[in-house]
């Protein structure tokens, strides 16, 4: 089966290619001048990175690999600061190009790293998990973690090109290939209905690589995602109904240390957020209900402590959606039709938490 490419628009267009077995169309990625890439990978997965770094070298280019820590540990100032130092050790220039390979904090790592060294060197990133694929490799946003939030630290760095493999979903331990369709889920609530009946046709296939959908699954959330961020790079508007679900899954993922799968975070992101949109009337029950078990039947979590909650709220005022002292929230107000709620009150936002409070 050919590769598909989907072009993300903007004043620096780039290809998202996806397929499976698509490795070769990496090197025609780079923009031309490229001499040496550094390659920026989790050091447990070499798996992963070899071949990888093997069709650059077959391409002729002088490739770097770059071991880094496993999930959010990445994504720290000291991390990047070691990537910063060792680009500057193996003479890669603004001309030269760094890879990110693996999932989601990786490739934000990666494209974080070379939107900072020399002010901006090309990135392709090659994600090789479904959360990856769908969400943090398209977009061009960057960031690193702080103690103080998630991604409070990045850049907007539209990258040269993005390659999905859908052969390295293969193999994935399941609850990781689950919380990365957390996010293809929520594409189909905030803007493509399909996908969630797509998903609710069979909820065991769609939790596995090998499922009848999950080629168009991934095309149809790569496709919402490259039509928003192609319109809003710098989210000033549009891109920022992207953040449905996330204001409180942030919160509970830095609760939580960012021990969490970042899916089974926006998982109930998502419910709290769609409760918040019933108490506003801006929805019926019925679209409550069906988010909650469209979740559930991919064995997502859909509910969090009560006694959580004075934490998660204190957490959640340092969202990158508040201006100046006003909460904002993105919310549904309907299926596929996205709205914003701001300035909600405490009553509110509380009743909703209670809500979900398992």
């Amino acid at each position: 089966m050919t590769a598909t490419r989907i072009t993300v628009r903007g004043d620096s267009p780039y290809e998202v290619v996806i397929g499976t077995g698509v490795l070769s169309e990496l090197p025609g990625l780079f923009k031309p001048g490229v001499r040496t890439v550094a390659v920026i990978h989790p050091a447990s997965l070499p798996e992963l990175s070899r071949p990888v770094c093997a069709a650059l070298s077959e391409a002729g280019y002088d490739v770097v690999p770059l071991p880094v820590p496993d999930g959010e540990q990445a994504k720290t100032v000291e991390v990047a600061a070691q990537l910063w130092s060792a680009l500057g050790r193996y003479g890669v220039t603004r001309s030269d190009a760094v890879v990110g390979v693996g999932g989601g904090a990786t490739t934000d790592l990666a494209g974080f790293v070379a939107a900072t060294w020399l002010r901006g060197v090309q990135v392709v990133l090659a994600p090789t998990t479904l959360l990856a694929m769908v969400d943090a490799a398209v977009g061009g946003k960057n960031g690193i973690d702080t103690p103080e939030g998630k991604n409070l630290v990045g850049t907007f760095l539209p990258p040269a090109g993005v390659l999905c493999d859908l052969a390295t979903l293969t193999g994935m331990p399941r609850a990781d290939y689950v919380a990365g369709l957390a996010e293809v889920i929520k594409g189909g609530f905030i803007a493509d209905p399909t996908i969630l009946m797509l998903v609710e046709d069979d909820p065991e296939a769609a939790c596995t690589p090998e499922g009848p959908h999950t080629r168009e699954l991934v095309e149809r959330k790569i496709q919402i995602k490259a039509d928003v961020v192609g319109a809003d790079l710098r989210e000033a508007g549009l891109r920022e109904i992207l953040n449905y679900g996330h204001t409180l899954a942030h919160a509970i993922e830095r609760a939580e240390n960012y021990q969490m799968r970042h899916g089974e975070a926006v998982a109930i992101g998502m419910v709290y957020a769609a409760e918040l949109s019933r108490l506003d009337g801006r929805i019926g029950v019925d679209l409550v209900e069906r988010t909650r078990a469209i979740l559930t039947s991919v064995g997502l979590p859909t509910s969090y402590p009560l006694a959580a909650w004075p934490q998660l709220r204190d957490h959640m005022r340092l969202d990158k959606k508040v201006r100046g002292a006003k909460q904002r929230f993105v919310v549904l107000d309907g299926l596929a039709k996205v709205g914003r709620l701001e300035g909600p009150s405490e009553e509110l936002l509380d009743a909703a938490y209670r809500a979900i409070a398992g």
